[in-house]
């Protein structure tokens, strides 16, 4: 089975200023930063790194900068869209790259039946020489993937993992005690209860922030220190719920900005975070830093 456990990111792109460039010095930063954390993966290319408002020259050019900056750290490939020859000549070209795996939806918009769905996976499954991630995210793809479509997909050797955002606590039961792929959690606020019932980790976009918190989150609950674990998801949780207030990957972003590792933009038709996010992530910094203080007094 492949190793696609632990805490992964689906990271943000930086752009420049003005937002006509990808900043690849910022990205090869914050690939750097989030690898000595401790993450287990990164995923470029997902829906976080808003891959719709990249050309393809730009997304050629983010996975080289991420896979020069990672150093030893897996990575894996957002592979998204409804043109079947398209992403049959994508996969063929990813081949060649050193990836841990190609992050793959549902078609978007066009709502194939079940046996449309399945046969979408299996045909780039059959032209990949990388493993896939069944990206499981019916509130973006307009479709959903059935349990039993699910438990079809797992019969292919290549099929190896689902990024689980499909809203179903008895689906997700069902694929962890089937244990023929891996589940990550895709609901960032869904992460302890999914390591909990035997998932094998998650791709959280919040983790790009406190990342050595969630790293230490996954450690314990594998470990089976549980209050710990549950001590630091509910330390968590706060800055979960703000990074989703407002639409993603814009909190995330101005989070980062926040700290110096890139510019506070986003590609129409996204927009920047408001001012009360920007206020509200502030005051939950300073909350945090009062409790660790208390702490240390104490």
């Amino acid at each position: 089975m492949s190793a696609f456990t632990g805490i992964w990111v689906p990271l943000v792109t930086p752009f420049t200023t003005d937002g006509t460039a990808v900043d690849h010095a910022a990205l090869h930063r914050l690939v750097q930063h989030l690898s000595a954390a401790g993450v287990s993966g990164l995923a470029a290319l997902g829906t976080t790194g808003e891959p719709s408002a990249l050309d393809e020259a730009e997304k050629d050019a983010v996975l080289d900068t991420v896979l020069a900056a990672a150093g030893k750290t897996p990575v894996a490939a957002g592979l998204a869209g409804n043109n079947a020859a398209h992403l049959r000549a994508s996969v063929r070209r990813m081949n060649a790259r050193r990836l841990a795996g190609l992050l793959v939806p549902a078609p978007y918009y066009v709502r194939p039946g079940q046996d449309g769905i399945r046969r979408h996976f299996l045909d780039l499954a059959d032209l990949s020489d990388h493993p896939l991630i069944v990206y499981d995210i019916p509130y973006r793809t307009g479709v959903q993937i059935d349990t039993e479509t699910m438990l079809a997909l797992a019969a292919h050797p290549r099929i190896r993992a689902v990024k689980d955002c499909g809203g179903s606590p008895d689906k997700t039961l069902a694929l962890i005690l089937d244990g023929r792929m891996q589940i990550l959690a895709g609901e960032d606020l869904q992460i302890f209860s999914t390591l909990c019932l035997g998932g094998s980790g998650a791709i959280a976009a919040s983790a790009h922030l406190h990342t050595a918190r969630f790293v230490a989150l996954h450690q314990a609950v594998s470990a089976g220190r549980l209050a710990e674990a549950r001590e630091h998801f509910h330390g968590l949780a706060p800055f979960i719920r703000a990074l989703f207030s407002e639409p993603n990957p814009g909190p995330v972003k101005a989070a980062l900005a926040a700290q110096g590792l890139m510019h506070d933009t986003v590609r129409a038709p996204m927009s920047c975070t408001s001012k009360d996010f920007r206020t509200h992530w502030a005051r939950l910094l300073q909350d945090a830093a009062a409790q660790i203080a208390v702490s240390t007094s104490a």
